[in-house]
Order: structure tokens, then sequence, then C-alpha cells
């Protein structure tokens, strides 16, 4: 059995929890099924080929396990959260069972997509680590700037939480936490390079970064609009986000509202 398939059936099986309750299946269900692929691989394949991979997979457990965490920990303590996001995100129970069969098994097959750079490594190995080294620089970098991404809104929405958060790495960007999502995963994809055997892992490899990346625009896109209607008579909410990019510094895109396609 290929090591795509095994990660395939593992996202398959943890993210099941999305039954329970549909919104899991793209967040407490996505974070565990990283985890358990990462956890899987070094534990299934062992350090044959050093410990530059099982190190890399340690990163997939540590990236799982924070957000899953961070979201568990926000779900039981933050009323507020939950009341906002009643009215935000679909709870799934109209949706008929096939629908949230199609629901599961995409977003499953998306998880070991993502993951394949560093499946594909231990399966194939690679004399190369070069590009392994500088993914893994790359994913400590995504994984410390979403996590402090985090930590400071928490603080910030401790102190006044009815205003926007404008301090710390929000002061760069507005989405801090998914600008950390898009260079982990910008590190796993790259980890990947010299490693990957044949277009059919290029084309899984791919299709994860790609689609992780449309995964936090569309998520970019629906914080403005759900921010646009709390703070949009705010002068200075007006005035921060004229100046602030959205998601990647630097880059002069300050919002994403009007792009209807971005639907995730």
């Amino acid at each position: 059995m290929s090591v795509f398939l095994m990660t395939f059936l593992i996202a398959l099986a943890v993210s099941s929890i999305g039954f329970k309750k549909y919104v899991w299946f793209i967040s407490i269900g996505y974070g565990f099924a990283i985890a358990a692929i990462g956890a899987f691989l070094p534990l299934y394949y062992g350090a044959e080929d050093g410990m530059l991979p099982v190190m890399a997979s340690i990163l997939l457990i540590l990236y799982g396990c924070r957000l899953s965490g961070f979201l568990i920990y926000r779900e039981l303590k933050s009323s507020t959260y939950n009341r906002k996001m009643q009215t935000e995100i679909k709870d799934g129970k109209d949706m008929p069972f096939a629908g949230k069969c199609g629901i599961w098994i995409s977003a499953a097959l998306l998880y070991a997509c993502e993951a394949a750079p560093i499946s594909f490594r231990f399966e194939n190995g690679s004399d190369t680590y070069g590009w392994l080294i500088a993914g893994m620089i790359i994913m400590v970098c995504g994984l410390v700037l979403e996590t402090a991404a985090d930590l400071q809104k928490n603080a910030a929405k401790k102190i006044n939480p009815k205003r926007f958060v404008d301090t710390g790495l929000y002061k760069i960007v507005r989405c801090p936490n998914y600008l950390g999502e898009m260079t982990f995963w910008t590190g796993v994809f790259i980890s990947g390079i010299g490693s990957n055997i044949g277009v059919w892992q290029w084309i899984a490899a791919v299709v994860g970064y790609v689609g992780i990346i449309y995964v936090m625009f569309g998520g970019a896109r629906r914080l403005e609009m759900r921010q646009n209607r709390t703070y949009g008579d705010d002068p200075e909410y007006q005035a921060y986000v004229k100046k602030t990019p959205i998601m990647i510094p630097l880059i002069p895109l300050y919002s994403v509202e009007k792009y209807k396609w971005l639907v995730a």
C-alpha cells in the first residue's frame, strides 16, 4: 500500500469526528489528522533515512496539536466566540449524509496532499537534504508566527474585547495567523523538493499546497467580511484596513471581500 493511500486513510479516520459536529471536519479534525499523519510516518518507516525526516514529521505533530488544541480551548472557553460563530458557520444539520461524506472525503484528501512532500520523502528517501533543511526552517518560522499571532490576539481581546486588534504582528498584516499557516505549508512544500518522484507525486504536492493557500485566503475573506460588519463604522478601523495589507507584508492587497470565488 502506498504511503499516500495510508495517510489518506488516516486522515479519513481522524477527521471523521466531523460527523459529530460538522465544522470539526475542517477544524479540530484537520489539526489532529495532520498530527496523526506526522506520528504515523516515523512509526511506519523508522529513521532509515536519518533523523531529519523524523524531525519534519515532529513539526507536523506540533502543528496539528497546536491548532486543534487552540480550537478546543477557544470552543470551551469563549462563549462570545461561539455565539458569533453560530451565525457565521453552517451547523450542517440540514446537509444530507451524502453531502457530509463528500466534505469528509475531499477534506481528508486535501490533508493527505498537504503532508505529501514529507510522506514521499519517507517513502522515496533522498541523499539531498538541503531542501528539507530549508523547508524545516520555514516550517518552524510559520509555527512560531501563527502561535505568536494567536497569543497576541488573545491578550489584546482580554484588554478590550470590543475592539479590533491592530497591535504586535497585526500592525504588519491583518491576518498574521493565516500568514503563519501559509508560511508553514510553504516550508512543507519546499521540503519535498529533491524527493518527490514522478508526475503524480508532484501533482499531489502541488494540489495540497495550492489548496491550503486557497483555504487561507478564503478564511481571510470571511474574517474581513465579519470585521467589516462589526467595525465598519469605526474610523480607526477604516484607517487601519486602508494601510495594513490583509495577508502578505509589503504586498498592497488590502481587501479580498470582492473575490467571491474565495468561498472556502
